[in-house]
């Protein structure tokens, strides 16, 4: 047999041979890669993978990166890391056929269409209703804090199929047409002053079923696959200050360049937050390189958990090193920056500052995380709920 690294190789000379990245129209050369399988080379052939360990996948992006190909659009983020993932593991090979090229190219884009105002924590208490009508589902409902839902083209949809069934087992999941006829996007202001996040309204919204991912009752097993991954890839944010990158990254560019008096006391806090993240790095390393191909497991919560509090640390520091520097208004900061050519540090640090309080909540609260460690991780007794076999429809609410 062939080794694959050789044969990833030979994928990537064809590739490159026929098409220059940095001039080639990026959907097309997109689509070129994801038929070569080198889109995500663990799926299976045919999908846009060879059936391979997903560590060659640094090698595949090391070598765009080298040749000039420029870096996904930030449209591209959730049908990369979770509706792919998702879709392959328990999409029909023709939901695959219509979905997962597309998403690789960029000509679709995703966003996560899973709390609501009474179900963000408790992701199984969820409202939103689907009601089957013949080769179609009549789906109402609202959701929250949904991530660029005002650029998508699909939803990651969980929806309540069976309200007499107990909550974790009446759910069904859908690739929802976000252009379709019903559906409402509101953006939601964030203290940062941009509207990434949003809230989508869905009245009578009709969806094929052939735009059903996995069996009807089976939502919640399917939504794990997403919320895995999402974990992972939000755990998995942290690099090396030696690449250049991230908050600690920026923290030592701040003590290097900005600092008039480099006291004891921050160095100290300096040095404490590089261990911290230099610790998650590794771990994140470790988890990839002992995760077998397939779904990520609990694993995804420790590193996820980790980075929302180094995240917020770090960025914290960085505010505290610059002093009154950063407490100058961002957008005025913003504006001089470009009137003088600048990239001035004191602006980004505080919208990072601010940015970075998100962390602990999204893509699952940190509390919920601990939940996880305690019950998959550590074997821990979980939380006893007296309602946790009862009807949905019986469960009581505030």
């Amino acid at each position: 047999m062939s080794d694959p690294a050789d044969i990833i190789n030979e994928r990537l000379d064809q590739l490159l041979a026929e098409s220059d990245p940095a001039s080639t129209d990026p959907v097309a050369f997109r689509g070129r890669q994801y038929d070569l399988g080198l889109a995500w080379v663990h799926f299976p052939e045919g999908w846009g993978g060879l059936g391979v360990s997903p560590t060659l996948q640094r090698e595949v992006e090391r070598r765009l990166r080298v040749a000039g190909a420029p870096p996904p659009e930030v449209g591209m983020f959730f049908g990369l890391t979770m509706a792919g993932p998702t879709v392959v593991t328990h999409g029909s090979d023709e939901l695959r056929s219509r979905l997962l090229r597309r998403m690789f190219t960029g000509e679709d884009a995703w966003c996560q269409l899973f709390s609501e105002p009474g179900a963000g924590s408790d992701l199984a208490g969820l409202a939103c209703r689907a009601v089957r009508d013949g080769d179609e589902w009549v789906i109402s409902g609202q959701k929250v804090w949904n991530t660029l839902a005002h650029m998508a083209d699909r939803g990651m949809l969980v929806a309540r199929t069976d309200p007499d069934a107990p909550k974790h087992k009446g759910l069904t999941y859908f690739a929802l047409d976000m252009h379709a006829e019903g559906v409402e996007v509101r953006p939601l202001r964030q203290i940062t002053g941009e509207a990434e996040f949003n809230e989508v309204y869905l009245t009578e919204v009709r969806v094929p079923d052939a735009d059903r991912i996995g069996d009807v009752g089976e939502g919640w097993r399917v939504s794990m696959t997403t919320l895995m991954n999402e974990r992972t890839t939000i755990g998995g944010g942290s690099g090396p200050p030696a690449k250049g990158s991230g908050a600690i990254a920026e923290a030592v560019r701040i003590w290097k360049e900005e600092l008039v008096e480099q006291t004891p006391a921050m160095k100290d806090r300096l040095l404490r937050a590089w261990v911290e993240a230099e610790v998650l790095r590794l771990t994140n390393i470790r988890a990839a390189q002992n995760r077998r191909i397939g779904n990520p497991g609990p694993e995804g919560s420790i590193a996820k958990l980790k980075f929302a509090e180094v995240n917020m640390s770090i960025y914290e520091l960085c505010v505290d090193l610059l002093g009154p520097a950063a407490l100058v208004d961002y957008d005025y900061t913003m504006r001089r920056s470009e009137q003088l050519g600048l990239t001035g540090p004191a602006g980004s640090s505080r919208k990072m500052f601010l940015r970075s309080r998100a962390n602990s909540i999204e893509g699952g609260t940190s509390e919920i995380q601990r939940n996880i460690i305690g019950e998959r991780v550590l074997g821990l007794p979980g939380e006893p709920r007296a309602d946790k076999e009862l009807p949905w429809s019986q469960v009581p609410r505030n």
